[in-house]
Protein backbone atom coordinates (compact mmCIF):
# COMPACT_ATOMS: atom_id res chain seq x y z
CA UNK A 1 0.00 0.00 0.00
CA UNK A 2 1.41 3.60 -0.47
CA UNK A 3 -0.50 6.73 1.25
CA UNK A 4 -0.62 10.02 -1.06
CA UNK A 5 -1.61 12.91 0.79
CA UNK A 6 -2.18 16.34 -0.52
CA UNK A 7 -1.58 19.09 1.48
CA UNK A 8 -4.06 22.25 1.70
CA UNK A 9 -6.01 23.80 4.20
CA UNK A 10 -9.36 22.44 5.17
CA UNK A 11 -12.99 24.06 4.79
CA UNK A 12 -14.49 26.30 1.69
CA UNK A 13 -12.44 29.61 2.63
CA UNK A 14 -9.09 27.75 1.66
CA UNK A 15 -10.36 25.65 -1.60
CA UNK A 16 -9.07 27.92 -4.22
CA UNK A 17 -5.92 29.06 -2.93
CA UNK A 18 -2.72 28.12 -4.61
CA UNK A 19 -1.46 26.59 -0.69
CA UNK A 20 -4.55 23.88 -1.66
CA UNK A 21 -3.15 22.78 -4.87
CA UNK A 22 -2.13 19.60 -3.21
CA UNK A 23 -5.90 19.01 -1.98
CA UNK A 24 -7.15 19.44 -5.46
CA UNK A 25 -4.38 17.51 -6.95
CA UNK A 26 -5.77 14.34 -4.65
CA UNK A 27 -9.44 14.93 -5.70
CA UNK A 28 -9.16 14.70 -9.33
CA UNK A 29 -7.06 11.32 -9.37
CA UNK A 30 -9.79 10.10 -7.20
CA UNK A 31 -12.41 11.14 -9.98
CA UNK A 32 -10.12 9.89 -12.53
CA UNK A 33 -9.11 6.68 -10.85
CA UNK A 34 -12.62 5.83 -9.53
CA UNK A 35 -11.43 5.96 -5.76
CA UNK A 36 -14.21 5.23 -2.93
CA UNK A 37 -15.95 8.27 -1.52
CA UNK A 38 -13.92 10.62 1.00
CA UNK A 39 -14.39 9.49 5.01
CA UNK A 40 -13.27 11.07 7.54
CA UNK A 41 -10.60 8.83 9.21
CA UNK A 42 -6.59 10.03 10.49
CA UNK A 43 -7.30 13.25 11.46
CA UNK A 44 -8.28 14.08 7.85
CA UNK A 45 -10.29 12.71 4.70
CA UNK A 46 -9.24 9.71 3.11
CA UNK A 47 -10.41 7.77 0.01
CA UNK A 48 -9.00 3.99 -1.32
CA UNK A 49 -8.29 2.58 -4.66
CA UNK A 50 -6.38 1.26 -7.19
CA UNK A 51 -4.06 2.64 -9.98
CA UNK A 52 -2.51 -0.37 -11.89
CA UNK A 53 -2.02 -2.78 -9.70
CA UNK A 54 -0.97 -0.65 -6.41
CA UNK A 55 -3.40 0.05 -4.12
CA UNK A 56 -3.49 3.58 -2.81
CA UNK A 57 -4.55 5.45 0.11
CA UNK A 58 -5.38 9.38 -0.56
CA UNK A 59 -5.30 11.73 2.53
CA UNK A 60 -5.85 15.15 2.95
CA UNK A 61 -4.99 16.18 6.18
CA UNK A 62 -7.86 18.27 8.35
CA UNK A 63 -5.39 19.22 10.69
CA UNK A 64 -4.29 22.80 8.86
CA UNK A 65 -1.16 22.97 6.76
CA UNK A 66 1.08 23.42 10.25
CA UNK A 67 -0.04 20.31 11.81
CA UNK A 68 -0.61 18.09 8.60
CA UNK A 69 1.86 15.69 9.71
CA UNK A 70 -0.11 14.22 12.78
CA UNK A 71 -2.43 13.23 10.12
CA UNK A 72 -0.02 11.48 8.03
CA UNK A 73 1.70 10.10 10.85
CA UNK A 74 -1.88 8.55 12.06
CA UNK A 75 -2.24 7.23 8.97
CA UNK A 76 1.18 5.72 8.42
CA UNK A 77 1.46 4.36 11.96
CA UNK A 78 -1.79 2.55 11.21
CA UNK A 79 -1.23 1.01 7.97
CA UNK A 80 2.84 0.04 9.47
CA UNK A 81 3.85 2.62 6.54
CA UNK A 82 7.93 4.04 6.01
CA UNK A 83 8.51 6.79 4.56
CA UNK A 84 9.18 5.43 1.35
CA UNK A 85 5.75 4.37 0.53
CA UNK A 86 4.60 8.45 1.13
CA UNK A 87 4.06 10.90 -1.29
CA UNK A 88 3.04 14.10 -0.31
CA UNK A 89 1.08 16.32 -2.61
CA UNK A 90 2.11 20.21 -2.21
CA UNK A 91 2.34 23.95 -3.61
CA UNK A 92 6.26 24.72 -4.56
CA UNK A 93 7.14 28.54 -4.61
CA UNK A 94 10.44 27.88 -6.14
CA UNK A 95 8.91 26.54 -9.74
CA UNK A 96 7.71 28.07 -12.35
CA UNK A 97 3.50 28.39 -11.99
CA UNK A 98 1.88 24.79 -13.18
CA UNK A 99 5.36 23.20 -13.21
CA UNK A 100 5.55 19.76 -11.84
CA UNK A 101 8.61 17.80 -10.31
CA UNK A 102 9.28 14.83 -8.09
CA UNK A 103 12.24 14.53 -5.77
CA UNK A 104 12.82 12.15 -2.94
CA UNK A 105 14.08 13.77 0.67
CA UNK A 106 15.53 16.61 1.05
CA UNK A 107 14.55 19.96 3.26
CA UNK A 108 11.45 21.69 3.94
CA UNK A 109 11.87 25.26 2.47
CA UNK A 110 10.33 27.09 4.65
CA UNK A 111 7.09 25.03 4.00
CA UNK A 112 4.64 24.18 6.75
CA UNK A 113 2.89 21.25 6.11
CA UNK A 114 6.75 19.54 4.63
CA UNK A 115 7.79 21.03 7.87
CA UNK A 116 5.77 19.37 10.21
CA UNK A 117 5.71 15.80 8.10
CA UNK A 118 9.52 16.47 8.59
CA UNK A 119 8.94 16.24 11.92
CA UNK A 120 6.27 13.09 12.35
CA UNK A 121 7.89 10.51 9.51
CA UNK A 122 11.15 12.06 8.96
CA UNK A 123 12.89 13.49 5.71
CA UNK A 124 12.59 10.39 3.22
CA UNK A 125 9.34 10.73 1.59
CA UNK A 126 8.53 11.28 -2.06
CA UNK A 127 7.64 15.25 -2.35
CA UNK A 128 5.03 16.13 -5.85
CA UNK A 129 6.49 19.74 -6.42
CA UNK A 130 3.41 21.67 -7.86
CA UNK A 131 4.67 24.91 -9.14
CA UNK A 132 2.73 27.99 -8.42
CA UNK A 133 5.95 30.54 -8.97
CA UNK A 134 7.21 33.40 -6.31
CA UNK A 135 5.02 37.01 -6.30
CA UNK A 136 8.56 38.44 -6.34
CA UNK A 137 9.26 39.87 -2.66
CA UNK A 138 9.29 37.71 0.54
CA UNK A 139 6.98 40.17 2.24
CA UNK A 140 4.10 38.81 -0.47
CA UNK A 141 4.60 35.43 -0.13
CA UNK A 142 1.82 34.55 2.44
CA UNK A 143 -1.04 36.53 1.17
CA UNK A 144 -0.02 34.87 -2.31
CA UNK A 145 0.36 31.09 -1.09
CA UNK A 146 -3.25 31.77 0.77
CA UNK A 147 -4.47 33.98 -2.10
CA UNK A 148 -6.96 31.88 -4.92
CA UNK A 149 -5.96 31.11 -8.32
CA UNK A 150 -6.63 33.81 -10.81
CA UNK A 151 -9.38 33.20 -12.85
CA UNK A 152 -6.89 33.59 -16.10
CA UNK A 153 -4.84 30.45 -14.38
CA UNK A 154 -8.07 28.22 -13.94
CA UNK A 155 -7.74 26.83 -17.07
CA UNK A 156 -3.88 25.86 -16.74
CA UNK A 157 -4.81 24.60 -13.61
CA UNK A 158 -7.14 22.51 -14.80
CA UNK A 159 -4.87 20.79 -17.54
CA UNK A 160 -2.27 20.67 -14.62
CA UNK A 161 -4.10 18.86 -12.14
CA UNK A 162 -5.80 16.49 -15.02
CA UNK A 163 -2.18 15.59 -16.39
CA UNK A 164 -1.27 14.97 -12.66
CA UNK A 165 -3.96 12.10 -12.62
CA UNK A 166 -3.48 10.88 -15.57
CA UNK A 167 0.19 10.08 -15.36
CA UNK A 168 -0.41 9.23 -11.67
CA UNK A 169 0.06 5.59 -12.75
CA UNK A 170 4.08 6.19 -13.31
CA UNK A 171 3.80 7.45 -9.75
CA UNK A 172 2.48 4.17 -8.40
CA UNK A 173 4.98 2.17 -10.47
CA UNK A 174 7.68 4.34 -8.81
CA UNK A 175 8.82 5.76 -12.64
CA UNK A 176 9.14 9.33 -11.22
CA UNK A 177 10.97 9.98 -13.81
CA UNK A 178 8.88 9.14 -16.54
CA UNK A 179 6.11 10.80 -14.62
CA UNK A 180 7.38 14.26 -14.89
CA UNK A 181 8.29 13.36 -18.51
CA UNK A 182 4.49 12.43 -19.57
CA UNK A 183 2.62 15.52 -17.24
CA UNK A 184 5.39 17.82 -19.44
CA UNK A 185 4.10 16.68 -22.38
CA UNK A 186 0.65 16.28 -21.63
CA UNK A 187 1.36 20.10 -20.62
CA UNK A 188 2.91 21.14 -24.29
CA UNK A 189 -0.22 19.87 -26.17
Amino acid sequence: MQLWVGLGNPGPDYALHRHNVGFMALDVIAEMHGFSPWKKQFQGWSSEGRIGGDKILLLKPATYMNESGRAVRAAADFYKLEPADITLFHDELDLAPMKVKVKRGGGTAGHNGLRSTDAHIGPDFRRIRIGIGHPGHKDRVTGYVLGNYAKAEQDALADMLGAIAAEAPWLAQGDDVRFMNEVALRLLA
